[in-house]
């Protein structure tokens, strides 16, 4: 630019390959872009299982909260918060209809919203959709909405039972218990939703909370077919079928040991050696223990009661102790009773309506049969703990209550299951559920990683460069950016140094396999090529901008170039914001949470335009600046495209071809290339350049490198050996 010369000027737009393409290019831009704008929409639908999407559940959970895609593992939204960006999700939401469709009183299953924090604690229960007759035409929906209301704070740790007009169940639980007001004249509907809350609550919480076993992700075991053996409950016990635990009035004695509970007990000081109680716990659906317990004619009909296949127990007691009291009702979970399997507490009920006169009880004092939910999510075959409670009192007028509890820990012998193997690892999971994505991507990866090796016959001939450039990249935003969500961000490098600092690793990068994969070829390309294989062919939004600009080239769009010194200053400013979203990232992580939609990725590639109108002006403001100012946003202002930069000073060779006569005297890759990557000397600044491979194809064209052509009209045809190196 000569010192007379406008600060911006006007330059038309390259010619080109061939001449009468100019039609077909500008239809292949827009053919492009709204093929891909539609898949990305479609992408970018939300799913239709449930009732609500999660632009639903955003409204019912506003800011600070953020509610994320819904997980691939699970059917629920987590819930992470712009306070805390890094700490991971603090809660889920769900539908109980995804997770325990169970069907309510007419037959309809009950949907609710669950809402439920990293700990356990419910946040939140709406109930979304119901066709209970009792609260339809009878006492109404409020009722059920006061009722649900009372989950709020509550924990999956804690037992949760339904109160009942039979019983005072209230006044029999123990600390863990907590029992919800019940609705009269609704106690099967209120059950019901009762346990659509606990069985979809726990589906999620063996799935994604911490303090769910690790192995309880894993299908429930099943019972399998055995021939029968005719046992009496002795056999059973030497089997391990039916297990037992006995405790002496000395060891209950000890339990109450420096308690206000302790010596109130005249009889225990005084027969230390009697029997307390002996507790005998069998799983009931298993053949072999179900029909020795029960015999042949009442195995037959509880068979027919248990179709739904939920869990049952057969639990019986001698000694002085009772398993249950006198208040007991049958039909309603016995007090003095719980089930807890991988610290998640299950409720029992009991279950023995026809089978109360239980055959050959011998010395047993009392037998019940109790079952759990089928949706509970109780693995019979795992280990399980049946706790008993003791309570004593002391006092007359103040009355002074010590509980304390018997653990029974239960393992039925595996050879009464066929055990599904255990799922893989979580990461594992994700991708194995990829697998097909992770195929096709590969595949392109190698077929770029081919091509740019062995660059000379693709950019050999103009217009074969340009319909494979163009391919790639509409597949790049189409299929890597809409569809797989494979679009790399400056996230990434901010998301790991908020780990570090944290000293949570970088393990969570293993939960994104397209983005692990492109991470990985991107880092061996920097040492190959340089920065520009993944800004020049695998970014999304790069790809974008690019058809951008094919299409403000068909339009005769007017092409500005930057001064030099304000082009420089500009894409040095890359670095300053790298720097500073880095620092922010270590020191302050909120601010760095905000301060990364400096990106436009995650409006147009991640949610498909599908944002608040400040994102989607900023991310069209770009596009549109991209279509004056080639690709703007790349060259001028993206940070992960000065990262790259810097990443790219690990390249080895100078692999762009030169020649002795580039730049001296000729100008005309320098002035083909929009990147304005090449020097006046001829040399290519690698920094600057995208790999558009149109350089290359000049070097290799006899008809379009001017000293190839002035050589071989004088007969000396040029010794392509001779290469330039450059800086």
């Amino acid at each position: 630019m000569t010192k007379h010369a406008r600060p911006w000027r006007r330059r038309r737009a390259p010619p080109l390959p061939m001449r009468g393409h100019r039609l077909i290019r500008a239809a292949l831009a827009c053919a492009g872009l709204l093929a891909g704008l539609l898949l990305g929409l479609l992408c970018c639908l939300p799913a239709t299982a449930g009732d609500l999407s999660r632009t639903d559940v955003e409204r019912r959970f506003p800011r600070p909260l953020h509610v994320g895609e819904k997980l691939r593992d699970v059917p629920a939204w987590p819930l992470t918060s712009e306070l805390q960006p890094d700490a991971g999700p603090v809660g889920y939401v769900f539908e109980s209809i995804d997770l325990a469709p169970i069907p309510g009183f007419e037959g309809t299953p009950i949907n609710l919203l669950v809402a439920i924090d990293a700990d356990g604690k419910f946040l939140d229960v709406e109930v979304l959709r119901q066709h209970e007759p009792v609260f339809l035409g009878g006492l109404g929906p409020l009722p059920l909405q006061d009722f649900v209301r009372q989950y709020q704070g509550k924990s999956l740790k804690q037992e949760i039972t339904v109160s009942s007009i039979y019983g005072n169940t209230r006044a029999a639980g123990g600390g863990n218990r907590v029992v919800l007001d019940g609705v009269t004249k609704a106690t099967a509907s209120v059950r019901i939703v009762n346990q659509s809350v606990l069985a979809a609550s726990l589906a999620v919480a063996r799935v994604r909370l911490g303090f769910a076993d690790p192995g309880s992700g894993a299908p429930a075991a099943v019972p399998k077919p055995q021939p029968f053996e005719a046992m009496d409950l002795a056999a059973l016990v030497r089997r391990g079928y039916v297990q037992r635990l006995s405790l002496s009035n000395a060891d209950v004695e000890k339990l109450f040991a420096g308690s206000e509970g302790a010596g109130s007990d005249e009889q225990a000081l005084s027969k230390p050696d009697q029997l307390f109680v002996e507790i005998h716990v069998a799983y009931l659906n298993a053949p072999n223990i179900g029909r020795n317990l029960l015999g042949d004619a009442a195995w037959a009909k509880f068979r027919s009661y248990l179709a739904d296949e939920r869990p049952a127990f057969w639990i019986a007691t001698r000694g002085r102790y009772a398993l249950v009291d006198e208040a007991f009702v049958p039909g309603t979970p016995p007090p003095r009773l719980a089930l807890v399997q991988s610290e998640l507490p299950i409720e029992l009920r009991d279950a023995n309506r026809d089978y109360a006169r239980l055959p050959a009880l011998g010395e047993l004092s009392s037998a019940l049969i109790l079952t759990a939910p089928a949706h509970a999510g109780l693995d019979p075959g795992r280990p399980m703990e049946f706790r008993f409670s003791v309570s004593r009192a002391r006092g007359m007028i103040l009355l002074v209550v010590t509980q304390k509890h018997i653990s029974l820990r239960y393992a039925p012998p595996a050879e009464l299951f066929d055990y599904p193997p255990r799922p893989l690892p979580e990461w594992l999971q994700a991708w194995q559920g990829r697998l097909p994505d992770l195929l096709v991507i590969g595949a392109a990866l190698l077929l770029l990683g081919a091509a740019l090796l062995r660059p000379r016959w693709i950019a050999l001939k103009p217009r074969r460069l340009f319909w494979f450039r163009s391919g790639f990249l509409a597949f790049t935003l189409a299929y890597i950016g809409w569809y797989a969500q494979g679009q790399l961000s400056i996230v990434q490098i901010t998301g790991a140094v908020k780990s570090l600092v944290a000293g949570a690793g970088l393990k969570s990068f293993l939960y994104d396999p397209v983005s692990l994969l492109l991470i990985a070829f991107t880092l061996l390309s920097l040492v190959i090529w340089g920065r520009g294989t993944f800004c020049g062919w695998l970014c999304p939004f790069g790809a974008l901008q690019e058809f951008v600009a094919q299409l403000a080239g068909a339009l005769h769009l007017p092409q500005w170039r930057m001064p030099p010194r304000l082009a420089r200053l500009l894409a040095r400013g890359r670095y300053a914001l790298l720097a500073l979203l880095v620092g922010a990232a270590a020191l302050a992580p909120a601010a760095a949470g905000r301060m990364v939609e400096i990106e436009p990725f995650k409006t147009a590639i991640t949610v498909g335009f599908q944002r608040e109108l400040p994102f989607l002006l900023w991310a069209g403001g770009l596009l549109l600046a991209g279509a004056f100012v080639y690709k703007f946003f790349c060259r001028f202002v993206c940070p992960l495209g000065a990262a790259l930069t810097l990443g790219g000073r690990l390249r080895r060779w100078n692999w762009l071809p030169r020649i002795e006569a580039c730049g001296q005297p000729c100008q005309k890759c320098r002035n083909t290339c929009r990147y304005e990557a090449i020097l006046p000397g001829g040399a290519i600044d690698y920094d600057e350049c995208f790999e558009c491979l149109d350089c290359v194809g000049i070097y290799h064209d006899i008809r379009r490198c001017g000293p190839q052509r002035l050589q071989a009209a004088r007969g000396k045809p040029i010794d392509f050996r001779r290469r330039r190196e450059n800086p």
